[in-house]
């Protein structure tokens, strides 16, 4: 067990797994805790990095600061998934190590496994067949952040474990309509599409003065916001969506997560999921619900609680994604950890959440 007065520091501690972790952290009573945002600290810069670790001198790392997106982004933009994914993880673990910390949380994906893994997956599945092409760079980033953290583990006798998140979503997602995932994305469509539905612009403009679009805001034209809101499907009578809504996916509430990580960093060791083989391999720890729900059913879902009277359409000329992704949560339940917030009450949730943010 660490004590309450251990200075813990959490890379990312704004983003939506980072502050999650952070504010369980304080309900559990660890309040020596040590956060910098971007512009405070460039995990980018190693030699930043090097004399953030030599002032703060931090005894235990969450690493849960990463470059992240949906497909449209990951598609897009791959070279800046690996590059900074990879950068951030080399200058965290490396000077983790340089300077002694105690114990190391690597935050990974569930998209580290193969396209055609067996489902539900296994940690064993990993690296058994190719990865899917939409978001393989990103992938393979964290594929080598968890490798990192083996390797370390068995040549220096180091105590950092390694997490595997499914799909998550909870307060402070990211909204942003070039970059988000799946669900918020739907979110903030569906919230839009119904405010357009309404004719409130003064919601509309509100919403685009917070989030701007492309760099269109609350003060553009009506013609204008309309234009940007329709090149991203939103309409006021319908909404259309990438795909065809038939791949399955599973979620959990970030707030779940946060607490299946904490649960990890003070009671699992990596003696505790190293096991028996000479070929020390897959250590990692899945971390989900172990429930799934297709994406057109979760549009479903978010267009009943949003209440949003249009048609929902598809896109099928638009990238699925991997068509099936349930994790196997078995070595996380047998370590003492279960979820507590089903999908029905999550979204209603971070519905909520959303409008008054």
């Amino acid at each position: 067990m660490i004590a309450k007065e251990a200075k813990i520091y959490v890379a990312g501690h704004r983003g939506l797994v980072g502050s999650a972790i952070w504010n369980n952290l304080l309900h559990r009573g660890y309040t020596n805790l040590v956060g910098r945002t971007h512009a405070e600290l460039d995990l980018l810069d190693g030699a930043a990095v090097r004399r953030f670790f030599d002032e703060e001198r931090p005894e235990y790392v969450v690493l849960a600061a990463a470059h992240v997106g949906g497909i449209m982004a990951n598609l897009k933009y791959r070279a800046d998934f690996i590059y900074q994914n990879l950068q951030i993880q080399q200058n965290v673990i490396g000077e983790s190590f340089r300077h002694g910390v105690k114990k190391l949380l690597f935050l990974g994906s569930t998209c580290i496994y193969p396209r055609e893994a067996p489902q539900p997956i296994t940690e064993d599945a990993l690296l058994t067949s190719p990865l899917e092409y939409t978001n393989e760079p990103y992938a393979i980033a964290k594929i080598a952040g968890l490798k990192m953290c083996e390797s370390f583990n068995l040549q220096y006798g180091t105590n950092y474990i390694a997490v595997m998140p499914t799909n998550l979503y909870g307060p402070n997602d990211n909204f942003n309509l070039e970059t988000s995932h799946v669900l918020p994305a739907m979110i903030r469509k569906l919230y839009l599409a119904k405010m357009l539905n309404e004719a409130n612009w003064d919601a509309v403009r509100a919403d685009m003065n917070r989030r701007p679009v492309e760099g269109v805001d609350g003060a553009a034209s009506n013609e204008v916001i309309v234009a940007m809101l329709n090149k991203y499907g939103i309409y006021a009578d319908h909404l259309m969506l990438w795909g065809t809504g038939a791949p399955i996916r599973e979620f959990l509430w970030s707030e779940d997560m946060a607490d299946a990580s904490v649960y990890a960093l003070l009671n699992i060791d990596f003696d505790d999921v190293r096991g028996s083989n000479p070929e020390v391999r897959n250590c990692h720890i899945n971390i989900g619900s172990g429930k799934e729900i297709t994406i057109r059913q979760l549009a479903e879902l978010v267009q009943r609680t949003v209440g949003y009277n249009g048609e929902i359409r598809w896109d099928a000329t638009k990238p699925d994604g991997t068509m099936r992704k349930l994790t196997d949560v078995s070595k996380l339940h047998s370590l003492g950890w279960h979820h507590s917030v089903e999908i029905e009450e999550g979204v209603a949730r971070l519905v909520d959440w959303y409008k008054n943010n």
